[in-house]
Formats: C-alpha cells, sequence, structure tokens
C-alpha cells in the first residue's frame, strides 16, 4: 500500500518549529504575518504557513488574511499544551508506529506485530503524558530572558 503524500512536513520538523512559532507570538496579541514568523525562525515562510494553517484548523491559531493580515494565539498560551500542538499535527504515523509495518503476515510476525503494537501505544502514551505537563507559556517564561536581548 502506497503512503499519502503530506502537506505538511515531518512531525518532528513541523512540532519544532510550531513550538517555536507560538513561543514566538505569545507575547503579543498582535497578528504576525508569516514572512516575519518565518524570519525570525530562519526558516521558509512557505513552510511555515503550511504548519500554521494545521494549528489554524484545530483552533489553536486565529488566522486573518490581507494586507494587515497574519496570525496570533486563539486561545492563552497557558492552556495550549504541547500534546495540544503535537496531536494537531499529527499527519502520519510516528517513528515507532513504523515497527508494525515490518512485520509479516506469518505466525511468528503476527506474534511480533502483538508486541510492537502493545510497545508503540505504551511509548506514544508517555510520549503525550510529558508533553501534557508543559505550556506554550511554559517555554515562554524559560525564552524571556532570551528573547529579550
Amino acid at each position: 500500500m502506497k503512503k499519502a503524500k503530506h502537506t505538511c512536513p515531518s512531525n518532528s520538523k513541523a512540532f519544532g518549529l510550531a513550538l517555536q512559532a507560538l513561543v514566538f507570538m505569545s507575547d503579543s496579541p498582535n497578528r504576525y504575518p508569516s514572512n516575519n514568523i518565518a524570519d525570525h525562525l530562519c526558516s521558509e515562510a512557505t513552510l511555515i504557513r503550511r504548519i500554521l494553517a494545521k494549528l489554524a484548523q484545530e483552533n489553536i491559531l486565529e488566522v486573518r488574511e490581507g494586507r494587515d493580515g497574519g496570525y496570533r494565539m486563539k486561545q492563552p498560551p497557558e492552556s495550549v499544551t504541547l500534546a495540544d500542538i503535537y496531536i494537531s499535527l499529527q499527519t502520519e504515523a510516528s517513528l515507532c508506529e513504523g515497527m508494525l509495518d515490518s512485520t509479516g503476515d506469518h505466525s511468528f510476525g503476527m506474534q511480533m506485530h502483538d508486541m510492537f503494537n502493545d510497545i508503540t501505544e505504551e511509548i506514544n502514551h508517555s510520549v503525550l503524558e510529558i508533553l501534557r505537563k508543559y505550556t506554550i507559556a511554559d517555554m515562554a517564561n524559560r525564552m524571556s530572558p532570551i528573547m529579550e536581548n
């Protein structure tokens, strides 16, 4: 079976760029054009727009098009967890879930598939549990001395 192409980059890169963009936007109610966000992150505006579009679809960001348009956080940074962002950007199976694709339909492969399934469920649960402990505000607060310089 052929995997579908995704409009968003790999989860880990999109996740990292999304977090950086949200931390950058979190200190102000102003709208930020994608070019400004991309410049601040030293990234491409098109890539940033694709990532931020996913966050807008999930009601994390508010988007306004046009000359005075841009992106801003729709929810307070204190209420947006890293798990919210991770789940919003989930466009493909995580790396550990790729293990499931490696098993065959023979007896040994089916047993390994069951074990891999249990392991990947536990990994995914653990990742989300950790990400729920942190908010965009937590990250911004840790960054504030650096961002002021």
